[in-house]
């Protein structure tokens, strides 16, 4: 696809659902995917199926909340392609709880991951791309960024977090993009560590109705297929039959 073919983008979070469905769109539209998660066991299958269609596609392993670990990940890509053109910030947690349960660990868990995770990924990427003179960051929010509900609050935090980091980088930029993937709800395995009960149940009825994650890899083929001239500040996506 246009302005996607021979661009080298990192992809965190990229074991599974939105990540993975996402790498294997963009490699056979032509781009040189890097995959970085703490599952190597499933990255190296997505690895070899991606390689076995023709395309092109790298790994390393990736604990996104360690900074020095995400530079490695984001220098990877660099020493395997020499540039770094689009870093999609997709990697979260959502173990989701009314705050009186005061899981206060899942709280340091989720802004870790959520939050430092874009903020190492910006770090780790952003010198790149302004010694390049362009670059694209792609960060997943999701409609908890717009919204919040009930055992959605420190969720909610963290995905307002990472819309206002992102729109404060697209406002400092001149010749870097800048987009928010902001997701309804999707069948993934986010929330596979939600320990109370009640937020189970409340996930598990949203997800009655619920997009694919090949969905949102659409939304982001289509920013990054873009003329560079041309920012997708924020996508949101939902399931027509669903509020959420």
């Amino acid at each position: 696809m246009l302005n996607v073919e021979n661009k080298v983008i990192a992809i965190t979070g990229a074991s599974s659902g939105i990540g993975e469905a996402t790498a294997k769109l963009l490699a056979k539209n032509g781009a040189k995917v890097v995959l970085g998660a703490r599952r190597t066991q499933k990255l190296e299958k997505i690895i070899e199926e991606i390689r076995n269609q023709g395309y092109i596609a790298e790994f390393k392993a990736l604990n996104v909340a360690n900074r020095e670990d995400m530079k490695a990940f984001i220098h990877f890509a660099k020493d395997k392609f020499g540039r770094v053109d689009v870093i999609f910030n997709n990697a979260g947690v959502m173990p989701l709880s009314p705050m009186n349960a005061l899981k206060v660990e899942e709280w340091d868990n989720m802004i870790n991951v959520n939050i430092h995770g874009v903020l190492n990924g910006i770090a780790a990427g952003l010198p790149i791309m302004e010694a390049q003179g362009s670059g694209q960051f792609i960060n997943t929010a999701s409609i908890a960024a717009h919204m919040v509900g009930p055992t959605s609050a420190v969720y909610s935090a963290t995905k307002f977090a990472v819309w206002a980091i992102s729109d404060g980088l697209r406002q400092e930029s001149r010749n870097i993009r800048v987009t928010i993937i902001s997701p309804g709800v999707v069948e993934t395995e986010l929330g596979s560590d939600i320990t109370d009960e009640s937020a189970t149940g409340f996930l598990k009825e949203l997800r009655k109705t619920a997009l694919t994650p090949d969905a949102i890899a659409r939304a982001v083929l289509y920013a990054v297929s873009q003329p560079d001239d041309v920012d997708i500040n924020e996508v949101i996506v939902r399931p027509t039959a669903s509020p959420f």
